[in-house]
Order: C-alpha cells, then structure tokens, then sequence
C-alpha cells in the first residue's frame, strides 16, 4: 500500500504542479503581449493567456491530492513527525497560498478588460508582478523536491 500510496503522490506532483509552473510561467508574457496588441497577433496571445490561466486554475483544484497522497505515504512510513517532511508540509502550503491568493487572481484582474490594467506601464508592472510571484512558486516546489529526495535527518535511509 505504501509503494502505491506513494507512486500516486508522484505521479501527482509531476502532473499536475508541472502544468501548473510552466503554464503560471508563460502567462505574464502573453498576458502583456495581448494587451499591447492592436488586433492580429495580440488575440491569439490573449486567447493562449486565457487557456494558461484555466490550466492554473484547474490544476490548482486537482493540486490538492499532491498533499494528501503525500501526508498518507508519511504516516505509513511513521516519518510525519521528522523535520524534514514538516518543513516540506509548510512550504507546500506557502506555495499553495501564493498560487491560490496571489497568481490565480492576478492572472483574472489581467484578463479583465474592465478591471485589469489600464495602460501598457500597468500592465508591465502586473506582469512583472505575476512573473515575480511564479518564480517563488517554482522556488517554493523545488525546494519540496529537494527536500522529499535528501530528507535530511532521515532514519529512513536515502
């Protein structure tokens, strides 16, 4: 059970937050595209920055398994107290209120023909933003691998 506990737990975390970071990743630059567009080329970038943004959206919802998946594998190995798997439980969280409280919602105020930004300075600025705050969600998630593959202290064997 825990072989397949933890095979799901993978699986999920390559499916679903890689879609994730590279879709989050390619939004700011066709999001600022569209909008600097005047007709031809800047539709179809809007069109691709709405279908990134559904990805994150989407994948966000399914996202939640990689945690789940991962604390059951913990307690069948008995490791959910070591220090290891508790700074990778935070920083999951970290990563999952950046993308849930700051990227998916910038992302909608981009899209927003009403609401979004009003001139090519804001938009830059909002993209830049979004850029910024796609990098620390990558950052967040590689230091989980990372961790998830050392498991510093670990008594469990490498």
């Amino acid at each position: 059970m825990t072989k397949l506990l933890l095979s799901v737990h993978v699986l999920a975390a390559i499916l679903v937050v890689g879609p994730i970071a590279v879709a989050a990743s390619l939004f700011p630059r066709h999001a600022r595209q569209a909008a600097s567009g005047d007709g031809g080329p800047g539709e179809r970038d809007a069109a691709v920055a709405a279908a990134l943004h559904r990805i994150c959206r989407g994948y966000a919802v399914v996202g939640v398994a990689v945690p789940v998946f991962g604390i059951a594998t913990g307690a069948r190995l008995g490791v959910l107290t070591d220090a290891w798997l508790l700074v990778s439980l935070v920083l999951t969280a970290l990563a999952a209120a950046v993308l849930v409280l700051a990227i998916v919602p910038g992302q909608r105020r981009m899209l927003d023909p009403d609401g979004g930004p009003s001139g090519p300075e804001e938009t830059r600025s909002a993209a830049a933003r979004l850029a910024m705050l796609t990098g620390v969600f990558n950052i967040l998630w590689a230091v989980v691998t990372v961790l998830m593959i050392v498991r510093p202290g670990s008594t469990t064997g490498a």
